[in-house]
């Protein structure tokens, strides 16, 4: 059955490469995505949708559907201050998620980040984890937390921790096994197609997923397109 995906931060890298794979999968119908100002081009299956994130009532009539991606995330350098970032990592995936849980939608997927702890002593950690803490007490039938290492992919803006934590990991690549693998760098792209995978075939409850379990979800993904071609349009 044909679904409707809400996706809340499709602009960013990973939230651009999860529009553009739902919209070429025929297992969703509709494709909504929440956006401040018009930014994105028409294309068959997409509804853009203006809110305003502080509009609680405009928001209920936009979180209809079937799954929500939360994709959205900012720096602290970006942001201008640590108010605004939690703003941003905190309240908005947080107030979407109530509201949303409140309109009877069935899945909640959230990119969280490799190292999120509520109890973190580190500003940006704490904040993912008490993002993830929040939500999950919202007790989704299906909630996903997707926590990647460094994301790799052609950004609009470029972000010096990132490209540098790129380096060092691809620098101890093979290094990095066992329990140390999850923090390989992951193609944005493969954390997408992680979450569609999730949302179409994970059964329900609460689950996270750290770098090497969303490439092997992403892998599945891949192998179901080649083994369903009709299925990507």
């Amino acid at each position: 059955m044909s679904q409707t995906a809400v996706v809340i931060g499709a602009t960013g890298l990973t939230g651009s490469n999860l529009v553009t794979l739902l919209l070429h999968d025929d297992r969703f119908s509709k494709v909504k995505v929440l956006l401040r100002t018009p930014s994105l081009k028409q294309r068959p299956g997409l509804e853009p949708v203006i809110v305003d994130f502080n509009d609680e009532e405009g928001l209920a009539q936009a979180l209809t559907g079937d799954a929500v991606f939360c994709c959205i995330g900012t720096t602290i350098r970006q942001a201008g201050s640590q108010e605004q970032f939690r703003e941003v990592d905190f309240g908005i995936p947080v107030r979407c998620a109530t509201i949303a849980r409140r309109q009877g939608v069935k899945q909640f997927l959230l990119m969280s980040s490799i190292g999120a702890n509520a109890a973190s002593k580190t500003f940006y950690l704490r904040t993912k984890g008490e993002t993830e803490n929040a939500i999950m007490a919202l007790a989704f039938p299906g909630y996903h937390i997707f926590r990647p290492s460094i994301l790799v992919g052609a950004r609009k803006e470029f972000r010096f921790g990132e490209w540098f934590g790129y380096i060092l990991t691809s620098l101890f690549f093979f290094f990095l096994l066992g329990k140390w693998k999850k923090y390989r760098a992951i193609k944005a792209e493969n954390v997408a197609r992680g979450m569609i995978y999730a949302a179409t075939n994970t059964p329900n409850g609460a689950h996270i997923y750290e770098s090497d379990k969303i490439k092997e979800m992403a892998n599945w993904e891949k192998e179901r397109i080649i083994r369903n071609p009709h299925q990507a349009q």
